[in-house]
């Protein structure tokens, strides 16, 4: 057997195939007409060497590697694959911490064959002609070929391995890729075949039976059928509607309607319009399958029916195939059906129902729910209360403020000391389940819609976020000044559960500022008290005979002091209802703006990056499926 050495001169690339074009005996594939080896660069260059030695001045037949590049474009300029094959890469690549491997193989392996596959010969269109046993695939493969390459006969099953016919050299790594053996690789019998203009370039590939009892031959079909750039299913009138054709290749394969070729053989066997009426009932099959059918220009499977043992509908087949093999884009249409399969695989995961996202009203909800439950209403009201209180202390009566201290002596019966002690034990058990109840809603909303792995992100992003949240919020609390806000526990997670979150009570309260009116109103008491203390040693002085009798005007003055503190102590009461609420909501304000910062931190961003994450692996999605010739 002859070894033979292709190059590929439409990549560039040099392919060494062992095998190369083999030599069997009785076999004259590979000669010229003057039937020496004219098929490769080793014979030729063996031929320079013969005619050398004989002294013959023979012009020196041009090497491959000294023939000008036949470089063309594997995709026209602006077409869509290479976009889709970058936009599918970017997808898997954003994907890969979010989905699993299973998920992401068949993308994985769209892309690696469509790499392998750009690296090869784009002047090439590898055909496979496929079929069941005894369909007569080998016959129409050596009427196609012009010779006897392929076994035929009653013994089955009669091909066991790949057979390869390649009209022009350079095919050679693409038939590395198929992985078909250099014994096995043929080229066409000399005749109108071989030198058919519109065939050079096809690589014909016979393959095995598909329903072969043999394992490993039913292997190879599905091995060597995900790397062809076509396929001619071969049917005969017994078996064109067998189940196993149907639901295991032409189902599946139902996107790569436009690589496809249905050939109904044997119409030889089939008296008068038995043939018809059998091709009708195959195009009905293969529309149920989901086959486009390529009728009336169309674009879509080319179903035809021909008898390759009398050569019946061969031509017209021939000249279909030459027409597709010089479009050269057999290779282009079937990535981009392998691209439409593994995005239809990828839609359950990556197409949402509606249009998930937070928005401004959950993102309200959730400040809301924070707020609640860090206690910003209760803070603002304690902080309302202690204005108050202080007011009452600065403008009230001696006596009043008297009793006050009294009060605040820290006695058993000590009314502020009891308001402090009587904390809401509600409020202890609730303020966390609060917390978490807000994130898990958030979650919620935000995954609502969403497929399941990137719904599982966000949800598992807000519960991460949450962890130790509710101790950031009581800190922030009492960083943001609210009255009544307290630092618990030491810091530990125990003694940070001890006590309600936010808890309006307990603790050192912030003193509230004082108006520019509280001097005035410090000094209007101060008189009225004077004026009692005045009337009252005025009276007593009277009463012992160090001054002279006279009680009337002794009693109004002390009169005058004893209700002029009181009513200078009402209107200080009235004239800060104002500030003290407006102190109040301010204290609400910015404990609720501290909860929202904190939430937003820990919670709404990691949320919001995971949907941003998922909006963007859609967008690379939406690129991939936009350009899509299958319709799928």
């Amino acid at each position: 057997m002859t070894a033979v050495t292709d190059q590929d001169n439409g990549n560039g690339n040099g392919d060494s195939n062992g095998g190369g074009s083999g030599k069997a005996a009785g076999d004259t594939s590979g000669r010229g007409r003057d039937g020496r080896w004219d098929d490769g660069l080793i014979a030729r260059r063996a031929a320079a060497a013969e005619a050398d030695e004989a002294g013959e001045a023979a012009p020196r037949a041009p090497a491959e590697d000294d023939a000008e590049p036949q470089v063309e474009a594997y995709v026209p300029s602006g077409g869509p694959l290479p976009p889709r094959l970058d936009a599918l890469r970017e997808l898997v690549g954003l994907s890969r911490a979010r989905l699993d491997r299973d998920t992401l193989a068949e993308a994985g392996r769209v892309l690696d064959e469509a790499a392998a596959r750009q690296r090869l010969s784009s002047r090439h269109t590898v055909i496979a002609v496929a079929g069941a046993t005894g369909s007569g695939k080998s016959t129409l493969f050596n009427a196609l070929a012009g010779a006897p390459i392929s076994d035929t006969g009653l013994r089955r099953p009669t091909t066991s391995q790949p057979i390869a016919c390649s009209w022009t050299d350079g095919a050679a790594g693409l038939l590395d890729r198929l992985a078909v053996p250099g014994r096995l690789r043929r080229r066409p019998h000399p005749g109108p075949a071989a030198f058919d203009e519109a065939l050079q370039g096809l690589v014909l590939v016979d393959l095995p039976d598909h329903d072969s009892a043999a394992t490993e031959h039913r292997d190879q079909v599905d091995r060597v059928l995900a790397l062809v750039d076509a396929v001619i299913w071969v049917v005969d009138p017994e078996k064109y509607a067998d189940a196993a054709l149907h639901e295991r290749y032409l189902r599946p394969l139902a996107g790569h309607a436009e690589v496809t070729f249905v050939v109904l053989n044997q119409t030889d066997r089939l008296p008068g319009e038995a043939a018809d009426l059998v091709l009708d009932d195959l195009r009905r099959l293969l529309d149920e399958d989901g086959i486009a059918l390529g009728e009336h220009g169309e674009p879509g499977a080319t179903v035809m029916s021909l008898s390759a043992l009398t050569g019946d509908g061969v031509p017209e087949l021939r000249e279909m195939v030459g027409r597709f093999v010089q479009d050269r884009t057999a290779a282009t249409r079937r990535l981009s059906a392998d691209i439409d399969a593994a995005a239809a695989r990828l839609r359950p995961v990556y197409v949402a129902e509606g249009r998930p996202g937070l928005g401004e009203r959950a993102r309200e909800e959730f400040t809301d729910r924070l707020a609640e439950a860090v206690g910003a209403a209760a803070a603002g009201q304690a902080a309302e209360r202690e204005w108050r209180r202080n007011a009452g202390r600065a403008c009230g009566t001696p006596w009043l403020r008297l009793w006050r201290w009294y009060e605040n002596r820290g006695l058993p019966g000590s009314l502020d000391r009891m308001g402090q002690a009587l904390t809401p034990p509600e409020e202890e058990l609730t303020a966390r389940q609060r917390v978490e109840q807000a994130v898990r809603i958030v979650a919620d909303d935000a995954a609502d819609g969403l497929p399941g792995p990137w719904a599982q992100a966000v949800r598992e992003a807000a519960f991460n976020g949450a962890k130790g949240l509710p101790e950031a919020l009581d800190e922030l609390a009492v960083k943001a000044g609210a009255p009544g806000a307290s630092k618990r526990g030491g810091g530990t997670e125990a003694g940070q559960a001890a006590a309600p979150l936010g808890a309006p009570l307990g603790g050192r309260p912030a003193k509230p500022p004082r108006p520019k009116w509280w001097p005035a109103a410090v000094l209007a008491q101060v008189s009225m008290t004077l004026l009692q203390i005045f009337g009252g040693l005025w009276l007593v002085g009277q009463i012992i005979g160090v001054l002279e009798p006279g009680l009337v005007t002794p009693a109004l003055i002390m009169l005058a002091g004893v209700v002029g503190g009181p009513l200078v102590e009402w209107s200080c009461a009235a004239a800060i209802r104002g500030p003290a609420r407006r102190y109040g909501q301010d204290a609400e304000r910015r404990l609720r703006e501290a909860a929202a910062g904190c939430g937003r931190a820990r919670v709404l961003d990691p949320v919001a990056a995971e949907l941003v994450r998922y909006r963007e692996v859609r967008e690379r999605y939406v690129t991939v499926t936009e350009f899509s010739t299958t319709g799928r």
